[in-house]
Formats: structure tokens, C-alpha cells, sequence
């Protein structure tokens, strides 16, 4: 039987999960686990990685480093700008 870890569907179902719960989460954090999990599912799903024989080990370090660079270029795409402050002029429970 094949690994869970090594089927390709089995990750494009993991960036599912996670774009879910960052419906739920707003931080970005999990749109760039869910960003890395479709790299890995798609890597998988198109045998760019069976040429290696990528382990456990292999496929987690390229979600990792996709996860990472996506959560960056998220950040500065759609995070929040330099010199924007939010100024609360009048406290709500006066």
C-alpha cells in the first residue's frame, strides 16, 4: 500500500483544509500552508518528485520552503501597507 504522504490528492485535500480554516483564522498563515500543500500535491500529481524518490523527509521540506515563500508573498501583496495606522478618535464605551 502507498504511503498517505506520497499521493498527490492527499495534499491537494490538505490545501483544502487549510484554506478552510483560514476562512476562520484570518492571518495568512494558512493560506501559505495551503499554497505549499497545492506545490507539493501538483509536484506529486505530475511525477517531478518520483525521478528522486522523495521521502517523507524531501516532500515536507518543499512544503515548508513553499509555505514559507508563499506566506512572504502574501504578506507583502496583501498584508498590511507601510505608514498604515488605524486612529481611534472617539472610545466606543463613552
Amino acid at each position: 500500500m502507498t504511503a498517505l504522504w506520497s499521493i498527490w490528492w492527499a495534499w491537494i485535500v490538505a490545501a483544502l483544509i487549510f484554506a478552510f480554516i483560514e476562512v476562520f483564522v484570518p492571518a495568512f498563515v494558512f493560506l501559505g500552508m495551503a499554497v505549499g500543500a497545492v506545490v507539493v500535491g501538483v509536484a506529486l500529481g505530475f511525477g517531478a518528485l518520483g525521478w528522486i524518490g522523495a521521502g517523507l523527509p524531501a516532500l515536507l521540506l518543499l512544503f515548508a520552503v513553499s509555505s514559507v515563500a508563499a506566506a512572504v508573498g502574501l504578506r507583502s501583496v496583501i498584508g498590511v501597507r507601510r505608514g498604515q495606522v488605524r486612529i481611534v478618535e472617539r472610545d466606543i464605551n463613552e
